[in-house]
């Protein structure tokens, strides 16, 4: 089948999107179209797939996202950015609340982080620390302590947003030593069934930078979920002040954030588009090929990197 939809990034965590608000497809078609989308090894490449879907009653639209394994995750808050800024177009509007999985966020449109970078901002929560729900056997509440059955000896905060998060505050970040324990947590041993996402921030000063292994992606740019789990627990430990923002660095770029003591965190990032095209779609085989672009948004490509190069 040929699928259209939009490459698009929030922070360097790219995505392809897809309005499918009027699709019929069989669920599980959905996990072949994100793998054949998302292999870095095919024509697109990505973190993962983003689905714009029709709203409800309650919300303007909402947000389906699947990781680049065909897993489907509770949230991802940079892509949810990019469907926003979808949902906006289509809809018309500059602010709305959204059907997530297995919540709601409240989005609208910001003012630009730089010129020429549609910016959008998003309010999800609140966290929780009830980790035995993901569930973590052998634990009811995690900050800043080590985690049972997780070869380290440093110290973790576990929360959800609503996905699950394991977050370490760290002198340097280690790409080695992240990648194997997300390893660990990503082969779903009896004490962690479902996974979890994996970071190490390291303070800036009043700021963060933010380094995920990301559940059925491994390394990422940037992880939108675990930059508000970061904002959080930072504000959780005494690192930063509740209620004061800062910035948020990763490979990607960068997000401002804000955290209140009731678990509700503020972002607000890019929802960069970078073209629009189709793709022939094995999913039975989770295979891409024929990749036709018709239309590339070289300015906001070019606004972004220059607003990277200012920021960052």
């Amino acid at each position: 089948m040929r699928i259209a939809f939009t490459k698009c990034h929030g922070s360097g965590n790219d995505f392809a999107l897809i309005d499918a608000r009027a699709d019929d497809l069989a669920e599980a078609d959905w996990a072949g179209i994100a793998r054949s989308l998302a292999d870095r090894a095919g024509p697109v490449g990505s973190d993962g797939l983003l689905l714009l879907t029709a709203g409800d009653a309650a919300c303007a639209f909402g947000m389906r996202m699947f990781n680049a394994d065909g897993s489907e995750a509770e949230t991802c808050l940079n892509g949810l950015r990019c469907v926003a800024r979808a949902g906006f177009a289509a809809l018309g509007g500059d602010r709305a609340a959204v059907r997530l999985k297995t919540s709601v966020a409240q989005v609208a449109m910001a003012d630009p982080l730089a010129p020429g970078v549609v910016t959008i901002r998003e309010t999800v929560g609140p966290a929780s620390l009830d980790a035995a729900r993901w569930p973590l056997i052998g634990a009811t509440q995690i900050v800043d302590a080590p985690v049972p059955n997780l070869p380290s000896a440093r110290a973790f905060t576990a929360l959800a947003m609503p996905n699950p998060h394991l977050v370490s505050f760290v002198e340097a970040v280690d790409d080695a030593e992240l990648s194997a324990l997300g390893d660990v947590c990503e082969a779903a041993p009896d004490w962690l069934p479902n996974r979890a996402n994996v970071s190490f921030i390291q303070q800036r000063g009043g700021d963060l930078f933010v380094r995920t292994f990301e559940r059925g992606v491994g390394l990422t740019n940037a992880c939108g979920s675990a930059m508000a789990a970061a904002t959080f627990a930072a504000g959780l430990t005494g690192r930063v002040r509740f209620g004061e923002p800062l910035t948020v660095f990763n490979a990607g770029g960068l997000v401002r954030a804000e955290a209140s003591a009731d678990g509700m965190v503020t972002l607000c990032g890019n929802a960069t588009f970078e073209w629009v095209g189709s793709a022939e779609i094995d999913v039975a085989r989770g295979l891409a090929g024929d990749l036709v672009i018709e239309r590339w948004h070289n300015d906001e490509i070019a606004a972004w990197g220059a607003a990277v190069d200012q920021l960052t």
